[in-house]
């Protein structure tokens, strides 16, 4: 597949932006996932735990593998906890709960490997090197890893963190009404896995916020956006996740989703959408890449985006049953 380029390639540095990748799969444990990555882009294999391992000194900089439970991993609090005490009994206890905690969390990990799945964690690449990084999915597909369609119970999903090209405003809320705008036809060309849709980890945006947001009326400052997108969406698990890049732009916002552990402050859209299409061959970052584009492309176009959003306001003030019959026609055609 051929990669497409966006309408804004630079950033607003004039450096080229940026893409992170994020994938989950079963079928392939943490450390032969490492390997793999190894072997593909070299660098030296660093084993932070026994389910937790990165590939550093790559050309891209660090891949990170694990299982995706925080279960099966030490706790840093408690590995960083020191003991108060001077007593060399109180120092070897405390020597003691780290290593029982340790032992614990291994055991954990061991017993839900195969059950939960491994995460891959690229770091960021040039979009323009999209197609390089996507060699990994042919090794991994070649070495046993399963993705979401592989079964019912894998609502696996990949990842697409992608630098802004950004920070004002008028951008970002460009940026969002294209997405509103393109959701459906995006959750219809990827064909969400029913289990994903089931799984709250990639809903919709509720209608009462796309409405508001597509109101030509709506030209709100900053941190007005940033509070009404929090109003309406209180949580992490949106198709488009704002909150790494709200976290970014304000680390003194009072919020607490935008302080968790989970939100890692960054320049970038977390889309989430996607699933993990292994069994594909040829699927990759650059499949779900180039679909992203054109959200990109809607957004670049003032003219078009601001029709698109009075006629999506159009359709909405239909009476329901109309509006209920193109639904399930659409739902029909997705079959």
């Amino acid at each position: 597949m051929t990669l497409q380029a966006p309408p804004n390639r630079f950033n607003s540095d004039g450096k080229i932006r940026h893409v992170g990748v994020e994938i989950e799969f079963a079928g392939l444990p943490p450390r032969e996932t490492a390997q793999v990555v190894r072997d593909l882009f070299g660098g030296e294999l660093n084993v932070v735990s026994p389910h937790r391992l990165q590939v550093e000194s790559t050309r891209w900089g660090e891949f990170g593998i694990e299982l995706d439970t925080q279960y099966a991993h030490p706790d840093q609090a408690v590995l960083d906890e020191s003991s108060h005490q001077d007593s060399e009994w109180e120092r070897l206890q405390h020597q003691r709960r780290v290593e029982f905690h340790q032992k614990t969390r291994e055991l954990i990990g061991d017993m839900v490997s195969g059950l939960v799945p491994t995460e891959l964690i690229c770091p960021p690449v040039p979009w323009s090197e999209l197609e390089g990084l996507d060699t990994i999915f042919d090794a991994l597909r070649e070495q046993g890893a399963k993705g979401t369609d592989a079964s019912l119970l894998y609502g696996f999903g990949l990842h697409l963190n992608l630098e802004v090209e950004c920070l004002d405003v008028e951008y970002l809320l460009r940026m969002l009404r294209a997405y509103l705008l393109l959701a459906q036809w995006l959750r219809d060309e990827i064909k969400v896995n029913i289990t994903r849709e089931v799984l709250p980890h990639a809903n919709p945006f509720p209608k009462e916020y796309a409405l508001k947001v597509l109101d030509s009326r709506y030209q709100p400052d900053l941190d007005t956006f940033i509070s009404d997108y929090l109003a309406y969406n209180p949580t992490r698990n949106r198709e488009l996740d704002l909150l790494p890049l709200f976290a970014y732009l304000r680390p003194d916002h009072t919020h607490e989703l935008l302080h968790t552990k989970l939100t890692k402050p960054r320049p970038t859209f977390h889309y989430r959408l996607p699933n993990a299409q292994l069994s594909q061959p040829g699927w990759g970052a650059v499949t779900e890449w180039n679909r992203w584009v054109e959200v990109e492309k809607l957004a670049a176009d003032e003219v078009a985006l601001r029709a698109r959003c009075h006629e999506y306001i159009a359709r909405q003030n239909r009476p329901l049953l109309t509006r209920l019959k193109d639904k399930l026609m659409r739902w029909k055609n997705r079959r």
